[in-house]
């Protein structure tokens, strides 16, 4: 009893030591509902930032998760983080930079600035010696994982998107405009990034999100990445949600038409947040598509 206690123990340590790499600051690790789940957080140095990230799982296939607007690991993916097979996969969930715990530096958005986090996120996992990685983006991230997989095509593995849009129209122009100002949010959706930017960081950002993403709107037909749509080679999955009040449904069939080989599933129940509504059914999707179960 006492040998298989000491040798939980030791290898507890390896998984807090594995972090500490040079440049790694280990901010807190807690324990998740089994052994060998541990979730550890640290902070590296990519490109000229300290990167936060939180890490689990034990398993061969790296995933990497990449938040929304103003989003994070912890606030993004906590059943992803909690739920995804740690057995299989080894979890990755990152904050770009100005978001979470990637700070500083307070958040910009030039116009490169999607490009921006799809390099810093592809040197992030280089960083953390992973060899390959899939990608499951939501939102921004979905928007962010498509440039990195038509960018660096050799780096990624396969990739699930929902909530992305390659192009900026008036409909959605209209709709950023309407969340402009953060204290007509509901205290739902409000309440944990107010907690953790604090009010004054989060309205200002959100405002600066909505200049940022409008900005697009002044390109040639609104483009974000659809012309880097072709160069995709990994396998992908789109998943939209039928009631997303957020992101329309063109803009997911634009995708799947221009993405050669994807696969676009609807959830009908869906809204924007539906990893988060249907976690379940949506870890059960991810999984088997990176698996290589769908038909």
């Amino acid at each position: 009893m006492a040998a298989a206690l000491n040798s939980q123990v030791l290898r507890r340590l390896r998984i807090l030591l594995s972090a500490l790499k040079p440049g790694n600051q280990v901010s807190r690790a807690g324990p998740a509902a089994a052994f060998g789940t541990s979730v550890t957080s640290a902070k590296v140095a990519v490109n000229g930032v300290h990167l936060h990230y939180q890490q689990t799982g034990e398993g061969e296939h790296a995933v990497l998760l990449l938040p929304g607007m103003l989003g994070s690991g912890e606030t993004d993916f906590g059943p992803q983080i909690q739920n995804l097979n740690k057995k299989l996969f080894t979890v990755v969930a990152w904050d770009p930079r100005g978001y979470g715990h990637s700070r500083p530096p307070d958040r910009d958005f030039p116009a490169d600035f999607f490009e921006r986090d799809a390099k810093d996120a592809v040197d992030l996992m280089k960083t953390l010696k992973f060899q390959k990685v899939s990608l499951l983006g939501w939102s921004d991230g979905g928007i962010t994982s498509l440039i990195a997989a038509a960018k660096y095509p050799s780096y990624i593995n396969k990739m699930v998107i929902w909530g992305a849009n390659a192009y900026v129209t008036d409909e959605d122009e209209k709709i950023y405009q309407g969340i402009r100002d953060v204290s007509k949010w509901s205290e739902k959706t409000r309440k944990p990034l107010e907690t953790l930017y604090g009010y004054d960081y989060f309205a200002k950002t959100c405002e600066k999100w909505v200049d940022g993403i409008n900005q697009f709107k002044h390109l040639p037909d609104g483009n974000i990445c659809g012309h880097l749509l072709p160069l995709v080679q990994c396998p992908t999955l789109i998943v939209h949600g039928e009631k997303d009040p957020l992101v329309p449904r063109f803009h997911a069939d634009f995708i799947h038409k221009h993405v050669r080989g994807s696969r676009l599933h609807l959830m009908p129940e869906g809204k924007h947040n539906l990893h988060l509504r249907f976690a379940n059914e949506f870890n059960k999707l991810a999984e088997d598509f990176l698996l290589g179960k769908h038909t």
